[in-house]
């Protein structure tokens, strides 16, 4: 399998593939690890209780038969289940703390062996909660940007996993990312009812943290859904308890459709209602009311601005061309996997692959949010 067909960087880490393993406190440690992930391209180990309210917690969780970790050296432990785990994945160490210090201490072993922290501010048990730790974070978000500030401080490339719908979603991680973390590794669920995908849309145009979506990824078309959304990874976890192959053939799966589409987690088109700003390198001409509309005023241009955008990134390149298309160029034509006969026609004759078109959309995508006038809420 070819290791180098995707770009995934955060900070010191790189990632192999999209597929990442989420924590499961009691669960996923460095044994299932090497028995269920080898192929991801980042693993989460945790989630770890790492001072003495939340080591307490774990003692009652457990004392009702939920799986947890108990450590009784959790620096040390956490250090040795690093050095355990038998593959080449990125991985992310997961922890539960009511208090900053023992976060601090770990901060700078997880950053020597070349991992990532993880703030679990997520966790909603009881007796969590009750230690003000995991799900309590996100009622207390002024504390939780302080960690993160002093967290950032030891250089360690820093992630957050949050619940939607708990507090207000887009300020929630606007500060998240303002206090300078990482990555936000969002569990967009919806209560029996799968996974929100509008929430990691949402969070989607509203950030450029790197967006980790959780929740009910059990196949491939569940991964492709939320990628389409925005994520620039999706984890999955009791998944893999129920299809002990589940990383591995969403690995194969995303890696065929990145080489012959060329961008995996492309945005569905803005006029399906279900896409996100990135859509906007798929758009045509606004010169009639629709969603487009709405959504370059939502990032500050008018029409003429937005298509002067686009007409600038295209110049010098093969997006450039396309006299016989609907709109005289292919900076205005829509995704390669919605047919359309003129396009393809124009591409063939320039010899420009559906990888190498695709791969010109995301530059546009990019070039047309990075010049945005205003910040990129959803409203």
């Amino acid at each position: 399998m070819n290791t180098e067909l995707f770009d995934l960087k955060v900070g010191y880490v790189k990632l192999k593939n999209p597929i990442a393993l989420a924590p499961m406190g009691g669960v996923t440690d460095s044994s299932f690890v090497n028995n269920h992930a080898k192929e991801a391209g980042l693993v989460t180990i945790g989630g770890y209780n790492i001072d003495e309210s939340t080591k307490k917690a774990a003692d009652h969780m457990l004392l009702r038969g939920r799986k947890e970790f108990v450590l009784q050296n959790p620096l040390m432990d956490i250090e040795e289940e690093i050095s355990r785990i038998k593959c080449d994945c990125a991985v992310s160490v997961n922890v539960r703390s009511s208090t900053l210090t023992p976060l601090m201490e770990l901060a700078q072993t997880i950053k020597d062996k070349g991992c990532i922290l993880e703030i679990d501010a997520h966790c909603r048990q009881k007796e969590i909660i009750d230690a003000g730790a995991g799900e309590t974070l996100l009622h207390n978000i002024q504390e939780l940007v302080r960690w993160i500030k002093r967290i950032k401080e030891t250089g360690v490339v820093l992630s957050v996993k949050i619940r939607t719908g708990i507090v207000d979603d887009i300020s929630l991680v606007k500060q998240i990312e303002r206090a300078g973390a990482d990555i936000v590794h969002v569990d967009a669920m919806i209560a029996g009812n799968g996974a929100d995908l509008d929430a990691i849309r949402k969070i989607r145009d509203s950030t450029s943290l790197f967006l980790i979506g959780n929740n009910s990824i059990t196949d491939f078309l569940y991964a492709k859904d939320m990628f389409s959304r925005g994520a620039d990874v999706v984890s999955v976890a009791r998944g893999v308890l129920d299809n002990p192959s589940l990383i591995r053939e969403l690995v194969q799966e995303i890696s065929s459709y990145q080489g012959q589409c060329g961008w995996y987690n492309a945005p569905k088109h803005l006029c399906s209602g279900k896409g996100d700003l990135r859509g906007l390198a798929f758009c045509c001409v606004p010169i009639k009311p629709c969603a487009l509309i709405h959504k370059i005023k939502q990032i500050g241009f008018s029409p003429q601005e937005f298509t002067d955008i686009k007409n600038k990134f295209a110049k010098g390149t093969m997006l450039e061309y396309g006299d016989s298309t609907c709109f005289g160029s292919l900076v205005w034509c829509c995704k390669i996997t919605k047919p359309c006969f003129l396009r393809d026609g124009v591409l063939e004759m320039l010899q420009v692959s559906d990888q190498e078109y695709m791969l010109l959309k995301k530059e546009l995508a990019d070039f047309i949010l990075e010049n945005s006038k205003v910040a990129t809420d959803e409203n």
